[in-house]
């Protein structure tokens, strides 16, 4: 038997998690002499036994050396698996996704491939999937179920963007070193439970991997989506996954599906704001950062960015990027053509191949001028009148239910500069008054330094309660003020680093729902070209690293370097590459992130609370507290001389069952009387 891949300091002593090796021994001989004692015989390659599967919500990332129904079949029991069969249960309108990860402790598994495509609700409807060979991937008009062969990356550090050190329960669970009283850590990177481990994270669809091998010692994943349309029945529908090896059958294992009776809204009440690159997607897919007009490459730029909306379409978030982003100068008063079919939601339709969430609903808002890079700057007050004047009238006209905004600023600390700008917009004296002015702040300093702001987006770490409070409340009360939280800080929230928790994104949209965060907002979801870093261009297919620079290897921390981070500014992988041929899947269009797909869950979750509110406000805020005791600014801090940090836990619980289960709580309102 091969040396074990281990987790954990006492088994990188002996080589060996405790009692691992027996256990699995005990397994084999279980397998292999159990037939025997029948005088049967047995091929190997295809016992069940050899090759255990179970599944979870996805809420607990499971690393590529996990064995746990290896080791122990009842420890993987949880609210979606029972030991033998899949239980879900969804809305209609709504993706429920789970996890599917089959094992193979002793052996490897050769040729494996998984099929399910159908659940029947055993009263005359069927949610069944048809094949999507090539670029039918994108056509999801008759493909309600789908499957997704997932990739794995190696954390090899700590997100330096996403959680500080100084604490080590601000850093996701399995990533901590041991710790005493207020989170004083011991030890060194190797005794981070999850160090170099390979965290599952890009969901590629199971047609561009339709058959595949799990070494030995290890696990692989599969994600399955399944959207429940809008005329499913309130029944159990039911179906099964096939799990095949050289096309022999290994699993068959049962799935259930319960429908409840209620629709999630087309129109997501959890808005959210994601910005999509062009330079570093048309480098990628075409080969150059800039294509000219009207050549291939521009074509096929068009097309690919348009899928890039409708897969975030799919998952509830909505995308911005910038007038900038196109074959030309661009100086109307009005956005890009291709920008008409998002806005007025025909993008999103059978015509184009769109269905599921949204359908026929637009994208809901559009960044002017996108980080600051409106083109009248310095043209001065006049220009500003004219160009806002221009805009409002434009989008009266012709989206008008869209939010809009002229993105003044981002991250500066010339507030003086912010207030004239936001003055100007506000003192308009045609419609141009009626274009909100956005920039990336603290929102105290809204109130103190730039009281003309109309939309205020804060980087939330930690701060102190009294203050943020009382600013949240006052921009709360003014009808025309809006405020954005953007990214995510542990321990005020979860974050979008691939090693944070399963749960994290989870927990990042019911902190958006308990302080009436109007919109959340990630800073960009294509960062292939990490150039801030200085480190170029990333084979994101391979380096978790994603964002800051890789300067050196810290004892404590890992590999590290200025603002190191592990999936900072990318959400969506891309289908084609071109700077990196070898790991190219050669399809004009985005493959998802499971952190994606953990966003979306949280904002499915949102629509939930949205409605049992409706039915039951004084449950559903005792269930929210419940959840999550403490978030963003409720924490307080240490020092308020000094209000830049604070040692803490966090306030939820990590375990998806306990997610779930808030969920049917949920559920259970909605349908009540």
């Amino acid at each position: 038997m091969r040396a074990w891949r281990t987790r954990g300091p006492r088994a990188r002593a002996t080589g060996y998690p405790d009692g691992e090796p027996m256990r699995l021994f005990l397994v084999l001989l279980t397998v292999v002499l159990a037939p025997l004692a029948h005088g049967q015989r047995v091929q190997y390659s295809a016992s069940p036994r050899l090759f255990p599967v179970w599944t979870n919500d996805g809420g607990d990332k499971v690393i590529q050396s996990d064995l746990r129904a290896s080791l122990d079949a009842s420890s993987v029991v949880n609210s979606t698996w029972d030991g033998e069969r899949i239980r879900l249960f969804g809305a209609r309108n709504e993706v429920v996704g789970f996890n599917l990860v089959i094992e193979a402790p002793l052996l490897p598994l050769e040729n494996a491939s998984v099929e399910f495509n159908r659940l029947d609700s055993g009263l005359g409807h069927v949610i069944r999937s048809d094949p999507a060979p090539g670029q039918g991937l994108f056509d999801w008009t008759s493909r309600p179920i789908e499957l997704f062969f997932v990739r794995y990356l190696t954390i090899k550090g700590l997100s330096k963007l996403s959680y500080g050190t100084y604490d080590e329960r601000h850093v996701p669970e399995r990533m901590r070193r041991p710790w005493t009283g207020l989170g004083y850590g011991t030890g060194t990177w190797w005794d981070r439970q999850d160090h170099d481990q390979a965290y599952p994270e890009i969901a590629v669809p199971i047609e561009l991997v339709p058959h595949f091998d799990v070494a030995q010692g290890t696990n692989q994943s599969v994600w399955v989506d399944v959207y429940i349309p809008k005329d499913a029945l309130p029944a159990t529908y039911t179906g099964v996954i096939r799990i095949r090896t050289g096309g022999a059958l290994l699993h068959s294992i049962p799935v259930e599906l319960n429908v409840r009776d209620f629709e999630l809204a087309d129109d997501p009440s959890c808005e959210t704001m994601a910005v999509l690159g062009y330079a570093d997607i048309n480098l990628r897919y075409t080969g150059l950062p800039w294509p000219n007009c009207g050549t291939p490459q521009e074509i096929t730029s068009k097309l690919v960015r348009d899928r890039h909306f409708m897969m975030a379409h799919r998952h509830r978030i909505s995308l911005v990027d910038s007038e900038t982003s196109g074959c030309n100068v661009w100086k109307n008063d009005a956005p890009r053509p291709e920008w008409l079919p998002r806005l007025d939601g025909s993008l999103f339709t059978a015509a184009t191949g769109y269905e599921g969430p949204g359908e026929g609903t637009g994208n809901g808002v559009y960044s002017i001028g996108n980080y600051g890079s409106w083109w009248w700057k310095g043209q001065g007050q006049a220009a500003m009148w004219a160009r806002t004047d221009g805009w409002v009238n434009w989008f009266e006209a012709n989206s008008p239910a869209t939010e809009r905004f002229l993105y003044l600023i981002d991250e500066s600390t010339n507030y003086a500069q912010t207030e004239q700008w936001a003055g100007w917009i506000e003192n308009n004296p045609g419609p141009g008054n009626r274009l909100m002015s956005m920039a990336t702040q603290d929102l105290p300093t809204t109130l103190t330094s730039t009281p003309s702001l109309d939309v205020t987006a804060s980087w939330m770490r930690v701060g102190i309660t009294s203050v943020w409070h009382n600013a949240a409340a006052t921009i709360e009360a003014d009808p025309t003020k809006r405020f954005y939280l953007y990214n995510g800080h542990r321990p005020a929230g979860g974050s979008f680093s691939t090693e944070d928790d399963g749960v994290a994104l989870r927990v990042l949209a019911w902190s958006q729902f308990k302080k009436s965060i109007d919109r959340w907002f990630f800073w960009e979801t294509t960062y292939y070209n990490n150039y801030q870093g200085g480190m170029g261009q990333t084979n994101v297919f391979e380096s978790a690293h994603t964002f800051g620079s890789h300067s050196s290897f810290d004892n404590i921390i890992g590999e590290t370097g200025w603002n190191y981070c592990n999936g900072d500014g990318v959400l969506f992988y891309p289908g084609t590459d071109t700077v990196y041929p070898s790991v190219s899947y050669g399809v004009l269009g985005p493959i998802a992130s499971l952190r994606l797909k953990h966003w979306r869950r949280g904002i499915q979750d949102y629509e939930y609370l949205k409605m049992a509110q409706a039915k039951d406000p004084a449950a559903v805020a005792t269930l929210v507290d419940s959840m999550i005791p403490k978030v963003l600014w409720e924490y307080g801090v240490n020092d308020p001389n000094d209000p830049t940090w604070v040692r803490t836990d966090i306030s939820w619980s990590i375990d998806p069952d306990l997610w779930e289960n808030a969920r049917l709580q949920l559920a259970q309102i909605i349908e009540g009387p």
